[in-house]
């Protein structure tokens, strides 16, 4: 059975990694890692690195495009609740209308 670890514990290793304070062989051993997975996600951490302060100007736009859609959304709500209204006015089928 593979094991998984949570991207907390790998953060937390990562960051102990780099503050160099113990060997990547250390880090290893006390927490049961195989020193090739340390190096794998301290790899992949510093090539992401740079990509952590481009994903707010991401989520900025994504919320502001989810807004968007919202509106839309909502507008077409309305049309079609006047519309299913004006139906059923003239069919008849409205209990509450003269």
């Amino acid at each position: 059975m593979k094991k998984q670890y949570t991207s907390a514990f790998k953060a937390k290793l990562v960051l102990e990694l780099l503050k160099e304070n113990k060997s990547l062989s250390q880090l290893a051993a006390e927490h049961k890692v195989h020193p090739n997975q340390l190096r794998h996600w301290r790899d992949q951490a510093l090539q992401d690195f740079p990509a952590l302060f481009d994903k707010r100007q991401q989520s900025v736009e994504q919320h502001a495009a989810h807004e968007r859609r919202t509106e839309e959304l909502y507008a077409q709500i309305g049309r079609l609740t006047t519309q299913v209204a004006w139906l059923k006015k003239k069919s008849g089928l409205d209990p509450d209308a003269p």
